[in-house]
């Protein structure tokens, strides 16, 4: 017989006194600290315990006693029950304040950076619709909100198209408005699940037990006001297919790039899948001072467009370039800072390991008429050797940019061994950032650090960090 879990304890009249990692609130009771979600410092709150550790407990609210003076009035209908936007509830201002503390306790604890000018943290212009690029889910396993539950209502569809329940992996929150992307992003995706419900054939993918038609859908849209779509099938159906796209072109003129994928695959990603156009280009293009950057449906690129510009000029003016350096970007991606950067340097090497994402770096040096760049694919750490740097020159300036795992140690070592005068490090973590400060404390000092918000109404925050060497 299964043994029952024991009940953790409820915790009653709590003073919520902060904020921590990955957007969750925190609270000290007795000598357990408690980290709760969708809260703010100030609340007082009755919660129940989910996961107990040692040191540390994990809980939900049940409820309110006092809300805290801070808190102003989420406008999603969504929040609380998707996963994203966590800090609605938190006054912008507030928000910035958190990810600026974040990053410098990052540092300090962690790196134990000793940092010589900290710049404010750069908020960002727009809170809302500020992405450029969002991805949807339809599935048949509609997640049921607790009021849908608390309603004994019974569901006949339970089709839905948005976001996966975080933890869930086959339950999706069916999204009626996103705040988060264009308005014509919510008028595609709410056309698309409309037709598909209203005509035979189009069932809503079941990703446990793996059949159903219609998958995924991206869409993108650019500064310069290009919209792309790419819809996901599970397998072909010729018919059905065109039915449903030449549908949307027609809904949609404004779409400049209607493409579809067939991902027969387990998972949804679209990155090994051939891209196939339907209507209009296989790329969007984004622009930036006057430089054109093709973006295609694989492509990254920064997805705060308008902070995305701003964290660049900063990463040129921590730079400092003159015309005469050589300048190395590490993990370039679609060589966006490596051709941003390259009017002021002499020489620019991207290093990244998608190849795809080098072929598009390769394409917007050409149709800029940047010829002072150069782009190469593989492994970082398997690229950037001592002969790699003996062939294409000792740099003056290294600007790196790496996934949010940071940067390997053999890297690390190797721009240690290279001695740049200058690195600028942007980074999305600031906690695998202060692992590598540290490590590169043995030769570099870091002289400027300048938070930037990319994702408001979240817990992420980029960081851009200067090191001179010593």
């Amino acid at each position: 017989m299964a043994k029952r879990k024991k009940q953790l304890p409820l915790l009653e009249k709590v003073m919520i006194t902060g904020v921590a990692a990955e957007g969750k609130a925190i609270a000290k009771v007795n000598d357990y600290v408690v980290f709760i979600p969708y809260v703010a410092p100030g609340d007082v709150v009755d919660i129940q315990l989910t996961r107990k550790k040692n040191s540390y407990a994990e809980g939900r609210v049940v409820h309110f006693h006092e809300y805290s003076p801070q808190r102003v009035e989420p406008f999603c209908e969504h929040f609380g029950v998707c996963g994203g936007c966590k800090w609605q509830h938190l006054p912008y201002s507030e928000q910035l304040k958190y990810k600026n503390q974040q990053v410098l306790d990052n540092l300090t604890r962690i790196g134990k950076v000793e940092m010589e000018e900290v710049l404010p943290i750069l908020g960002s212009e727009r809170t809302t619709f500020y992405r450029n690029k969002l991805e949807f889910t339809f599935s048949n396993k509609k997640w049921l909100t607790d009021e849908e539950v608390r309603s004994g209502a019974t569901f006949d569809c339970m089709n839905a198209a948005g976001f996966h329940i975080p933890g869930m992996f086959d339950k999706v929150l069916d999204i009626n408005k996103c705040w988060l992307q264009s308005e014509v992003s919510n008028r595609v995706r709410l056309a698309i699940k409309a037709f598909c419900l209203s005509h035979e054939g189009y069932p809503f993918f079941d990703l446990r037990n793996q059949e159903g038609f219609i998958r995924t859908l991206m869409i993108r849209n650019s500064s310069t006001g290009d919209l792309m779509v790419v819809v996901v099938f599970y397998y072909e159906d010729k018919e059905k297919r065109e039915a449903l796209l030449s549908y949307i072109q027609e809904q949609f003129p404004e779409i400049t790039s209607l493409l579809y994928v067939i991902n027969e695959k387990c998972n949804d990603t679209i990155t090994d899948q051939e891209i196939h156009v339907f209507a209009g280009r296989d790329h969007m293009l984004e622009e930036m001072e006057g430089l054109k950057f093709k973006v295609g449906a694989k492509s990254f690129y920064q997805t705060n467009s308008e902070q995305a510009y701003n964290l660049y000029k900063i990463a040129r003016e921590f730079a400092g370039l003159t015309g005469n350096e050589i300048v190395y970007d590490l993990y370039t991606g679609t060589g966006t800072i490596a051709n941003f950067v390259s009017r002021q340097a002499k020489k620019v090497i991207g290093i990244e390991y998608v190849p795809e994402a080098i072929e598009d770096a390769k394409v917007n040096s050409s149709i800029n008429g940047i010829e002072n760049t150069s782009f190469y694919a593989g492994d970082m750490k398997d690229i950037l050797v001592e002969d790699f740097i003996k062939q294409n020159g000792q740099p003056d300036v290294i600007i790196t940019d790496p996934p949010r795992a940071g940067m390997h140690d053999d890297v690390i070592n190797t721009i240690l061994n290279a001695e740049p005068e200058r690195i600028v490090y942007v980074s999305c973590n600031p906690a695998t950032q202060a692992r590598d400060l540290n490590l590169l404390s043995v030769k570099y000092s870091v002289k400027k650090v300048r938070p930037v918000d990319m994702f408001p109404h979240t817990h992420h925050v980029e960081n851009v960090v200067l090191l001179v060497k010593k």
